[in-house]
């Protein structure tokens, strides 16, 4: 089998498995565990129907990294549950879900899964790392259009895009995004600063949507281009739009630093990090076998153990 990487979104995944499944699946003792049920069974399904040889579960150690916060203050905000000056803000996290996050990371590590963070980073800056240095190519597993950025047809790094449902899996390549969004991957964080995304808290620039946000960036190629078009009285920028950008331009000067992807993290190697899928044996397949019981997981597990079963 050719080598691929899976990158996995792994926030992404376990909310969409915890809406997706009944809150009713639980453990003896009445904890939930559709979340880590439903993870599971994602990534069964995914690594054998996309032939994944190496599998990260990429995490965020920082899901509001305070430098992001300190460029756009509103950047998340509408998602803290509570402030925490000094440290890392919490999220809003259904209790349902936070009691099976320890359960998530458990049964990964049983099955030999790795998973990385890093310090004052997201999990999308671990994707956009490993994705920008891998030697083989790369399916990124998320819901977050902000990683259609690592979209690279010739080095073979495509999105399998989960936003519609894991039976409405769309795979994102260059071409994809050239023809939906009518900018390159390398343009879309640009792009989006533009627009601006309600989700994370970015308001764009007034008056610009993504029809005119994707036909400026093609006109000028990035937005510092077209910044300094906008300074400039024959750069061909009109004056709507240059209106707009000078109200906008304590926001432009601070924002593509927020949503562009860290590609350059000191991130453990995939050998380094355990990243190559192979059977589960002995005592930790017991160990895990044995969770499964405790936890009311059973066929997820053992649809999980016979996908590692088939890297033998």
């Amino acid at each position: 089998m050719p080598q691929r990487l899976m990158l996995l979104d792994t926030a992404c995944l376990y909310f969409r498995a915890f809406y997706g499944l009944p809150d009713s699946i639980r453990r003896p003792d009445g904890t939930p565990v559709n979340a880590v049920r439903g993870l599971l069974d994602m990534i069964a399904r995914l690594t054998t129907d996309y032939q994944a040889t190496h599998l990260v579960a990429c995490w965020d150690n920082d899901w509001r990294p305070q430098w992001r916060v300190d460029l756009i203050p509103t950047y998340k905000a509408h998602r803290v549950a509570k402030a925490v000056p000094g440290g890392t803000d919490i999220e809003v996290v259904p209790g349902g879900l936070e009691a099976q996050l320890p359960m998530v990371r458990r049964t990964l590590e049983l099955a030999g899964i790795a998973i990385v963070g890093a310090a004052d980073h997201e999990a999308d800056d671990v994707v956009g790392t490993y994705a920008s240095h891998a030697a083989f190519p790369v399916d990124v597993v998320t819901g977050d259009r902000d990683l259609f950025q690592v979209c690279d047809d010739e080095r073979g790094v495509r999105v399998i895009y989960t936003a519609r449902g894991m039976k409405n899996l769309e795979v994102v390549t260059e071409e994809t995004v050239v023809a939906k969004y009518k900018v390159l991957p390398q343009q879309y964080a640009d792009y989006a600063t533009l627009r601006g995304d309600a989700s994370d808290g970015l308001p764009g620039v007034a008056g610009i949507g993504e029809k005119t946000a994707s036909s400026l960036l093609l006109k000028y190629g990035t937005l510092e281009r077209l910044l300094a078009a906008a300074d400039e009285p024959g750069g061909g920028v009109s004056g709507p739009v240059r209106a707009r950008l000078e109200a906008a331009a304590e926001y432009l000067e601070a924002a593509p630093a927020v949503v562009r992807l860290v590609r350059d993290l000191e991130l453990p190697s995939l050998d380094e990090a355990g990243a190559r899928l192979r059977p589960v044996t002995g005592g930790r397949r017991a160990e895990l076998e044995q969770v499964a019981a405790d936890w009311n997981l059973g066929g997820s597990v053992r649809r999980l153990l016979a996908a590692l079963d088939q890297r033998a």
